[in-house]
C-alpha cells in the first residue's frame, strides 16, 4: 500500500527541508554564514551566491569575514549585503568585508519568533493540503475500482499518520528556532 503514499511523503519531507533552509537564513545574534545563502552578486554578468566568489569565515562569534578571491568583487559583495534585508552594515578594508552581528533587541527577537511561527504554520498548511490531495487521489482510485474500500481506509490511516509525523516535526523545528532566537 505505501507505494501509494510514498510520493506524498516525499513532498512532506521536502516541505520540512524547505522550512529548515528558510530558518537557516534568519539572522540571530550570532554570526552564521548561512544568512548569506540567498544573497547573489554579479560575477561577470552572472548572478551567483556570495559563497562562490570568496571565503566566508567566522573569526569571532559575532563576526563574519568575507574574503573575495578577486578584489573587484569587494564592491559587489558589499552592494548585495546593503541591498538585502539583513540589516547589517559591512565594513570594507580593501581586502576583506567584515560583518558585525549586533545583539538583537528584545523587540526584534519577538518579531522574529512571530515570523518563524508564521513560516511554520504555512508549512503545516502545505502538509495538510498534501494529505487532502492524497485522500482525493485514493477515492478516485476506489471509484475506478483500482482500490477496495478497505485499501482506501488503510491508505487514509497511513497518510494521516504521515501528516501527524511531519506536523510534529515542523513544530519541533519551530520550537528549536524560536529557542535559538530567544537565547541571548
Amino acid at each position: 500500500m505505501s507505494g501509494h503514499t510514498q510520493p506524498y511523503e516525499d513532498r512532506m519531507k521536502k516541505t520540512v527541508s524547505v522550512l529548515e533552509e528558510e530558518f537557516s537564513t534568519i539572522r540571530v545574534g550570532r554570526a552564521n554564514p548561512r544568512v548569506l545563502d540567498r544573497l547573489m552578486v554579479n560575477y561577470y554578468g552572472s548572478e551567483v551566491p556570495i559563497s562562490q566568489v570568496g571565503n566566508i569565515t567566522v573569526p569571532e562569534p559575532r563576526l563574519l569575514m568575507i574574503a573575495p578571491w578577486e578584489a573587484n568583487m569587494l564592491k559587489e559583495v558589499e552592494k548585495a549585503i546593503l541591498a538585502s534585508d539583513l540589516g547589517l552594515n559591512p565594513t570594507n578594508d580593501g581586502k576583506v568585508i567584515r560583518l558585525n552581528f549586533p545583539e538583537l533587541t528584545e523587540e526584534r527577537r519577538k518579531q522574529l519568533t512571530k515570523d518563524v511561527k508564521k513560516k511554520g504554520e504555512d508549512s503545516k498548511v502545505a502538509i495538510r493540503n498534501l494529505r487532502r490531495e492524497a485522500m482525493d487521489a485514493f477515492k478516485k482510485l476506489e471509484k475506478k475500482s483500482e482500490l477496495t474500500e478497505d485499501d482506501v481506509k488503510d491508505l487514509e490511516k497511513e497518510i494521516q499518520d504521515l501528516t501527524d509525523k511531519y506536523v510534529a516535526e515542523l513544530d519541533k523545528k519551530v520550537d528549536a528556532k524560536n529557542k535559538d532566537i530567544m537565547t541571548v
